[in-house]
């Protein structure tokens, strides 16, 4: 029988803030970057949050990554990653984005979480949610250290590419999958699963939800990771499962009344 799947993005879908941004403090501290990297790092994903990028500029950025952490021993930025989440310095989950997780989980459906950031990065954080499948960029290793080329990016297309590769081997139906993100250039992704939304979207990618009618949800209600919903089945449950229908309820909405507008646009021709 053909199983289905649901496919998050990470940063602003899942969480309230960048996984790359949230490392770049510690990073610094340890002598990893310096400030005009952050810097740097800061202004691309501005630019990026309001205009997107293409495929030329996300190769840059591909490229200025790879490049910046050539020669970085693996297990210093495992420990950093490490610390950085035990002392919960920077990042937090949505509340809705943590129920909606918890609601495709016991619907049994498969979550992967697709994100650009790091592996490294990303699957520590998600597997406070329980989540064990990731797609995420890779880097080179050689003796324990970073060797400044990139095994595989995870942006645009090769996202919706790892997509249909992971439901090939497991035989899912994409037709009867889900996929969230913010982001115009997850656009991709959406697009190979029979259930798209946009949660939070940038500029490009709202236009494109409205155009092909696709759910828009609003997340609004971070929760700091130590709380996730996993550990504290009570209140904060019941908190999420609101913010939750809230969110989504402002999707259906916006999505029904496009879908009334169109209807009663063909009722008067």
């Amino acid at each position: 029988m053909d199983r289905s799947a649901a496919f998050f993005d990470l940063d602003k879908t899942i969480l309230a803030k960048s996984s790359a941004l949230a490392f770049g403090r510690p990073f610094y501290r340890d002598g990893l970057i310096s400030r005009r990297d952050m810097v740097k790092a800061a202004y691309a994903q501005l630019l990026f949050r309001v205009g997107g990028a293409d495929e030329s500029q996300m190769a840059r950025i591909r490229d200025y990554l790879a490049d910046l952490c050539r020669g970085w021993r693996v297990e210093q930025v495992n420990q950093i990653v490490r610390e950085a989440l035990e002392e919960l310095i920077h990042p937090y989950v949505y509340a809705e984005a943590a129920a909606l997780i918890a609601n495709h989980q016991s619907a049994g459906r498969d979550v992967i979480v697709v994100s650009t950031s790091g592996e490294e990065m990303v699957r520590p954080i998600v597997e406070k949610l329980g989540i064990t499948d990731v797609i995420a960029t890779r880097m080179v290793v050689a003796d324990g250290r970073y060797t400044g080329e990139v095994a595989y990016y995870a942006a645009g297309p090769t996202k919706a590419d790892a997509a249909r590769k992971l439901a090939a081997e497991r035989g899912y139906d994409l037709a009867a999958s889900y996929a969230y993100s913010d982001s115009i250039s997850d656009v991709p992704l959406l697009e190979c699963v029979g259930n798209p939304s946009a949660v939070n979207p940038d500029r490009g990618l709202r236009r494109v939800a409205v155009e092909r009618d696709w759910p828009i949800l609003e997340f609004r209600h971070p929760i700091p990771l130590a709380r996730r919903l996993r550990e504290r089945p009570g209140v904060p449950v019941a908190a999420a499962a609101a913010a939750l229908g809230v969110g989504v309820a402002i999707g259906l909405a916006i999505y029904g009344r496009r879908r009334r507008a169109a209807a009663l646009a063909l009722t008067a021709t």
